[in-house]
């Protein structure tokens, strides 16, 4: 997978468990990349807003007309499935064919079959920081 191709193509990133908490990494990884110029899309029930941005309940309740280039699910890997499900089912909607990206150890072989059987690209187990400082910086 040619990681630079995604991060330099990437506009808007969807944050999947994304946390106001100044100390988790969710918001830390956050932070540094809409400081490095992308737009975040905060996703987490249980906040309205994270670094100024609207926060998400889920990926079914961004608005259609938001693109999402790339979906970084920080979740438990118990609820990758889950998040991906839900993935799948704006990418029906929207039509739009999002980058599925699973921080380290939040990968399940379940939650990747599911995406390659919907058409959907699958990083598996790679921190988006440390592969964006790894090509990018």
């Amino acid at each position: 997978m040619n990681f630079k191709k995604i991060l330099t193509s990437a506009k808007t990133i969807a944050i999947i468990g994304c946390s106001a908490e100044t100390n988790r990494t969710s918001f830390s990884i956050s932070r540094q990349l809409q400081r490095k110029g992308y737009e975040i899309v905060p996703v987490n029930p249980f906040y309205d807003t994270i670094l100024g941005e609207t926060c998400y309940d889920s990926m079914t309740s961004i608005p259609d007309d938001i693109k999402i280039d790339i979906a970084v699910i920080f979740r438990n890997k118990a609820y990758t499935k889950q998040m991906v499900d839900s993935i799948v089912e704006r990418s029906k909607t929207t039509g739009q064919k999002p980058i599925i990206w699973t921080q380290l150890d939040v990968s399940s072989s379940e939650a990747e079959n599911v995406a390659a059987e919907n058409g959907l690209s699958y990083v598996a187990n790679r921190c988006i920081a440390v592969e964006y400082a790894k090509h990018m910086d």
